[in-house]
């Protein structure tokens, strides 16, 4: 079996970021805006470092402004997923991109992204969920309004609450009341940490979000005894490696410590995060998995297996992901 047709399970991944730069360039087109300016002359997404990046991203999401832009927009990436093998993914959505956090306008936005993926399930068995996020360098007061949204649109799509944007921002403990409001309504948490932060932002994140879920994470591997806690508590890392490689995280695939820390008893999966701006896809993280560590089928296996059961969803769907993957392995 090819790795591109393993199935394959994805916790982290970006709605906004797994956006084609062709989808974008037609909206931009279809609205006469000019985005010139955020492409290569190759058509790719044009940035060199991480505030560049932010940068880019946060322009490409201008000409998502109704929630039929999200329709298609779930559409497109799932189509993509799918091509990849993805049969589970677990997708993050900000409010302030959709509806500005206003809660009338994020249950039409809402609705228009379930329409796509129930349409997507139904066309490719792909299934998603979707991680509500509030954006941490909109500052703390604003992630409330996100995590209102968050916990009153909860259900069977609407499953966890995170954070992603500019680590250089705030502290983790700044967004507690955020985490807490969608704690107390019954979400499931993640956040990023450890992409910039360092191993300290790691720390933090657990002891003052209380997350079960770390985005990245990889800068854990500085503090052996983080490490060792990770382990023993089973924090579950959402890797991206194609994605730290690409922002300069680490130089190279052979320095990244998934491996290292997977050793050590941490459970890892693998995402591709924005994989159109990483040039990055679950195929390719694959592959390079395989060439630079020798991982292998049962290796694959185990990590899917790990992502579905840290998985936030259900567990009659989690019992029908495992069987998937069982019945290719």
């Amino acid at each position: 079996m090819s790795l591109k047709s393993l199935p394959k399970v994805e916790l982290h991944l970006h709605l906004e970021g797994g956006a084609p730069p062709a989808f974008i360039r037609g909206l931009a087109q279809e609205k006469n805006v000019d985005l010139s300016g955020i492409f290569e002359a190759n058509g790719s997404y044009r940035f060199e470092n991480f505030t560049q990046f932010l940068r880019t991203y946060e322009a490409a999401c201008t000409v998502l402004t109704g929630p039929e832009e999200f329709y298609r927009l779930t559409k497109a990436v799932l189509e993509q997923s799918a091509e990849h093998g993805v049969i589970y993914s677990e997708t993050f959505l900000s409010p302030d991109f959709c509806g500005g956090g206003d809660l009338t306008a994020w249950r039409e936005y809402l609705d228009a992204i379930t329409r796509a993926a129930d349409e997507a399930e139904r066309g490719t068995g792909i299934v998603l969920k979707g991680i509500i996020t509030c954006i941490r360098h909109l500052g703390p007061e604003q992630a409330k309004t996100a995590a209102l949204c968050a916990a009153e649109t909860m259900g069977d799509f609407v499953t966890g609450f995170g954070m992603g944007g500019d680590e250089s921002v705030g502290h983790q403990g700044d967004y507690a009341y955020s985490f807490d409001m969608a704690r107390e309504a019954g979400l499931r948490l993640t956040t990023h940490a450890g992409e910039w932060g360092g191993a300290a932002s790691v720390r933090a994140a657990l002891d003052d979000l209380r997350v079960e879920r770390i985005g990245h994470g990889v800068q854990a591997i500085e503090d052996p005894a983080l490490v060792d806690r990770l382990a023993e508590d089973g924090i579950v890392l959402e890797t991206c490696p194609g994605s730290n490689v690409a922002l300069g995280v680490f130089p190279s695939w052979d320095a990244h410590p998934i491996a290292r820390l997977r050793d050590a008893g941490v459970k890892v999966t693998v995402s591709t995060d924005d994989p159109p701006f990483f040039h990055t896809t679950m195929s390719d993280e694959y592959d390079n998995l395989a060439e630079t560590f020798g991982w292998e089928a049962e290796d694959f296996l185990a990590l899917n297996k790990t992502a579905i059961e840290a998985a936030f969803c259900d567990d009659t769907t989690r019992e029908s992901i495992l069987k998937k993957l069982e019945a290719q392995s």
